[in-house]
């Protein structure tokens, strides 16, 4: 009987799978469900066999006339101010949506696709596994003294104005958290705070991690990693920049939250706490 129902299951669930954003894209890779996936956003790079998908425009700027040409059993949708879902379900398409704005979030994200694309086993199985590996970071990192940090998300390029940081609230400040780090505006009350100069000045963090002018991670050269940490190095007053502690990164791992969220947490933990072999 179980045999018949996982059949029944299999055969009732989704052939053609539109996914309009790149963390649901990432999820419905991991759980094995690529050769479902008919179409995917404009900014869907990972994994490489994503690329090969039909573009259905971006999170903000769907192509409806493209999804409906493409069939779908199913969209996958990020929750976003366009009311994408209503749209979607006024044609006839079916829709599960999803958000990510925290760790127990993306979660929650796994379960639903893979619920609504009929893998719930596979889901709570890639739960199951993540949970244990961002465990045993958390507990490595506990074990050892949290660093000061901060992470900058946006600021004006080539120079340290229109900073913009991780604030509490945010899934990467969890992440930062549980890989050894005590955020230094993790009492800010926005997730993503404005901050000026002379607050990073006053805070002082020990470790600096700078993605400002690389939120397009495709093609950022040494070299411009490089002039990233030049700008910092203008105050060698910051303990950050006497000890060498300033990284600039360019990698989604940081910016899509989906199944890389154990890989994001491991490189956290290897710019805090270099130390401890991560």
């Amino acid at each position: 009987m179980v045999i018949l129902l996982a059949a029944i299951v299999l055969w009732l669930a989704p052939g053609r799978i539109v996914s309009t954003a790149p963390a649901a894209t990432e999820i419905l890779f991991a759980l094995g469900l690529g050769p479902r996936v008919v179409g995917v956003t404009q900014f869907c790079n990972y994994p490489p066999e994503a690329k090969t998908k039909p573009r259905v425009g971006t999170f903000l700027q769907p192509n409806l006339e493209v999804i409906l040409r493409l069939r779908p059993d199913l969209v996958v949708i990020q929750k976003n101010p366009v009311r994408l879902g209503e749209r979607l379900e006024a044609m006839g398409l079916k829709t599960v949506e999803v958000d990510q704005p925290s760790v127990e979030a993306v979660f929650d994200s796994i379960r639903r696709i893979g619920g609504a694309a009929g893998v719930p086993a596979r889901a709570m199985e890639m739960e199951r596994r993540l949970r244990g590996e961002l465990e045993a970071i958390r507990q490595r990192a506990a074990a050892l003294p949290p660093r000061r940090a901060m992470f900058v998300v946006g600021r004006t390029p080539n120079a340290l104005e229109g900073l913009v940081a991780v604030g509490q609230g945010s899934y990467l400040n969890e992440l930062m958290t549980l890989a050894g780090g005590r955020n230094v505006f993790g009492d800010a009350g926005a997730a993503y705070p404005r901050i000026g100069l002379e607050e990073v000045l006053a805070r002082n963090p020990e470790v600096i991690i700078d993605m400002g002018e690389m939120a397009d991670t495709i093609g950022v050269t040494e070299k411009q990693k490089q002039a990233v940490v030049a700008l910092w190095n203008r105050y060698p007053m910051l303990s950050a920049v006497r000890n060498k502690r300033v990284y600039a990164v360019a990698s989604d791992i940081f910016v899509v939250p989906g199944p890389r969220i154990v890989e994001a947490a491991r490189e956290f933990a290897r710019m805090l706490h270099p130390e401890a072999g991560f």
